[in-house]
């Protein structure tokens, strides 16, 4: 559907979505953004797609938000940016309420957004040498879209942890949390993928969709409200002093003015 991603279906109704930017670290864009919105769609109305799988081309499953985008909507206005934030807001609700199974496939880095991609999805199985960051208060950014789905993966108390300090998640670490279920080593990602997928497609599809939507149901909604609320304080940050400063400050290559550090003894 895009040249940002690259979309499959096999015979045996496996979709494949694959974001396609490997030379960016498969960070994404409006435009990614998009592009997933109606894919998951299309596949949503596709009733012969049994299971999705989510990766990325290349070294990176994905690094984030371009940061050219950001640098460009902090420069937006703030009703601009509201709507953009509704998007990335609507694209993680989707894939969260996909009635299939999917099963995020993790290799490099998963930073920022990323995670909120991989928190929305059902099965984790990610390389042992994979890197993981809730990287966005580094920039003066807020990780609001995404957090509703990162707590409810990890609960608020290592959210607490890992959003406020901003510091890079080991694979091993990501399995303790809950992140990820499952660790492989990099030349095993395909196999162990297979393998999923092949456990996925010996059960009944309409079973299948009956007990997702129940787990939905049993679980905290992520309700309407809090959902503008998150697309809300993002739109904020973004056109903040704080924000607009982070992101000049990454692409100028100096330390923003917040950043400092306590002396060893």
């Amino acid at each position: 559907m895009s040249e940002q991603l690259i979309v499959e279906i096999t015979d045996l109704g496996i979709a494949s979505i694959t974001l396609n930017r490997p030379d960016k670290g498969n960070a994404f864009s409006s435009k990614t953004i998009q592009a997933l919105i109606g894919t998951l769609h299309s596949i949503k109305e596709n009733k012969s797609v049994r299971c999705l799988i989510l990766r990325g081309k290349g070294k990176h499953f994905s690094t984030g938000a371009d940061l050219n985008w950001m640098k460009s909507m902090a420069k937006c206005s703030y009703e601009d940016n509201l709507a953009d934030a509704e998007q990335l807001a609507l694209l993680m609700s989707t894939l969260d309420e996909l009635p299939i199974p999917t099963i995020a496939a993790v290799q490099g880095c998963a930073f920022g957004g990323a995670l909120g991609l991989i928190c929305c999805c059902d099965i984790v199985i990610a390389e042992r040498s994979s890197i993981a960051c809730f990287s966005e208060v580094k920039l003066g950014l807020v990780p609001a879209t995404i957090a509703p789905y990162a707590i409810r993966a990890i609960g608020a108390r290592a959210a607490r942890r890992y959003m406020l300090s901003a510091e890079k998640i080991s694979a091993h670490t990501a399995l303790e949390l809950g992140l990820y279920h499952q660790l492989c080593n990099a030349n095993q990602l395909e196999p162990e993928l297979v393998q999923c997928i092949n456990s996925v497609l010996a059960n009944s599809p309409n079973a299948i969709r009956d007990t997702k939507a129940l787990i939905r149901q049993c679980t905290n909604a992520i309700d309407p409200s809090l959902i503008r609320q998150t697309v809300t304080v993002i739109a904020n940050a973004r056109v903040s002093t704080q924000g607009q400063h982070g992101l000049n400050a990454f692409f100028d290559k100096v330390p923003p003015d917040w950043s400092t550090k306590v002396d060893e003894q």
